[in-house]
């Protein structure tokens, strides 16, 4: 379980992190052109060159929408190359959904969402928060539209391990003391690895980044759109980029809300990761130890961190019972308290479930750990974890190749995080044992040629540090980054009115703010 695994929007974040766009038309005729021989990306996990006509059925099909879910959304099933190299042969089925304009207003066109990942899925997305909480002058506007990426929830899901398997691979000890103790998590990963081949071995070398990015075109034309309108989170803005990079004539507004910097490699963007989650865990130690009933003490947040450094070893040795057959481990205690570092909204919850732990109670860490992993009641599983690995391994070369490459690291690690570097550094092995080889690299993308593009960051975002928004709208040829100086994972729809009146505006007219704008 690599800790790109956090390049995401958590269960508890979900109704958050973003929030915009709107329903419109866009002018002149629908635009049904293949993508040609260009769209091949340097370092990216481009496949070879397109062939027009082999592409043509694609690009020239027609969505049979059909009512599902709450009232108003509308669903159909795409259909794609399972290899953009052989357009001929295999296809792969895509679920799509909608939620038309609601006016009033001239509709602007299609605006597609993505709420991160990589294995979130984005009709849900859609259906849970977006086509019903992003501001309704944007709604008013757009049609709100999502894709599932290939690999995730309703298109082609990649599936790796059952329910009782996953719920024995997330208490893996991620903080091994001993040879024994990291062959059993080396184990851990490779059964992970092993189970994704085996159930899903045809797809499990098809679910790129540069995929699903030539998927989000194929939507856009069977959507009679000329051009992408998009909002992308975390994850998102990767995929977001990739496509600008791929189409970057296609390009119409573009919002990338809690970016990535696609020219890290792995271990790099796991240490920054690492500093991210310190990071927000001082923000919230600061809040906590304002608060009388704080679990962690209220002296400072060196004695917090402290005292949170300590739980997770009383933790290690000896695992919390919560009422289930389940303990609370230190894997899965780690997890919980990382999941509440994306959304500020979540402390209360932290305080009161660390504060049952300390009494013997792991019930409140536990639920909160389910929460990240979207581990339902019955024991089941979304594919959200699969989906994870399957995109991140294949995107980039791993972080870590063997455990003697860990054991050099994580002294760093360490430094960047006191509280998460030791589990962050062993958890950055998932990849090293993964079934199909990487196909794509860092690079810088530029997108030379797009339209404007809007890079939000937030100054102690844990899970996309900020200075990756910084990085990112640097490399972009046309991007103009907006600052939010605030806590949690993405910035729309968190509560700035600043933030949400400039993307609102951005999506509405066009027109970005300027360059380096901050707001609170």
């Amino acid at each position: 379980m690599d800790t790109r695994q956090f390049l995401r929007t958590s269960a508890i974040a979900f109704t958050t992190a973003l929030g915009l766009l709107v329903s419109g038309c866009s002018g002149g005729s629908p635009s049904s052109e293949a993508p040609g021989p260009s769209g091949s990306v340097p370092g990216a996990a481009a496949p070879s060159p397109v062939s027009a006509a082999a592409m043509k059925p694609y690009y020239g099909q027609k969505l049979d929408w059909r009512n599902c879910g709450a009232p108003g959304f509308q669903c159909a099933t795409l259909k794609a190359p399972l290899d953009y190299s052989k357009p001929e042969g295999p296809s792969v089925e895509l679920a799509v959904a909608r939620v038309k304009a609601t006016g009033p207003g001239k509709r602007i066109g299609s605006l597609q969402v993505n709420p991160g990942g990589p294995g979130g899925s984005a009709v849900g997305y859609l259906q849970a928060y977006a086509g019903v909480g992003y501001p309704a002058p944007v709604r008013a506007r757009y049609d709100m539209v999502a894709v599932d990426p290939r690999g995730v929830a309703r298109s082609e899901p990649v599936t790796c391990l059952d329910g009782k398997e996953m719920d024995a691979y997330t208490q893996s000890d991620q903080t091994p003391d001993d040879p024994a103790e990291i062959d059993r998590l080396s184990t851990a990963f490779k059964g992970f690895a092993a189970g994704c081949k085996e159930q899903s071995s045809m797809v499990l070398p098809h679910v790129s980044t540069v995929e699903a990015a030539r998927d989000m075109d194929i939507f856009r034309s069977a959507l009679g759109d000329e051009k992408l309108s998009y909002v992308g989170a975390s994850y998102g803005t990767f995929l977001g980029a990739t496509y600008a990079e791929l189409f970057p004539e296609r390009v119409g507004r573009l919002v990338l809300d809690g970016a990535m910097d696609p020219s890290l490699p792995a271990r790099q963007m796991n240490r920054d990761q690492t500093e991210g989650f310190e990071t927000a865990f001082k923000s919230f130690a600061a809040d906590c130890t304002r608060r009388s009933d704080c679990p962690l003490g209220t002296k400072s947040t060196a004695d917090a961190a402290a005292r949170m450094k300590a739980f997770f070893a009383e933790l290690d040795a000896q695992p919390l019972p919560t009422g289930e057959s389940r303990e609370l481990t230190e894997s899965l205690a780690t997890t919980g308290v990382i999941a509440a570092m994306y959304d500020e909204g979540a402390w209360p919850q932290l305080r009161g479930g660390l504060a049952e732990a300390m009494n013997g109670d792991g019930a409140g860490l536990l639920a909160l750990s389910d929460s990240y992993y979207e581990r339902e009641s019955d024991g089941s599983y979304s594919n959200l974890m699969s989906a994870y690995s399957a995109v991140s391994c294949l995107d980039l070369p791993p972080a870590f190749t063997t455990p003697d490459e860990v054991k050099a690291s994580t002294a760093d690690f360490e430094k960047a995080s006191p509280v998460f570097g030791r589990n962050f550094a062993w958890a950055s092995l998932g990849c090293a044992y993964w079934p199909t080889p990487a196909t794509g690299s860092p690079h810088r993308i530029k997108a030379e040629g797009a339209a404007p593009i809007l890079v939000v960051g937030t100054t102690r975002d844990p899970a996309t540090p900020y200075k990756w928004a910084q990085a990112l709208a640097r490399q972009l040829d046309s991007g103009t980054l907006l600052t939010y100086e605030g806590d949690g994972h993405t910035a729309y729809g968190r509560g700035s009115d600043c933030v949400d009146t400039a993307i609102n505006t951005y999506l509405l007219t066009g027109t970005p703010p300027a360059d380096g704008t901050r707001c609170r």
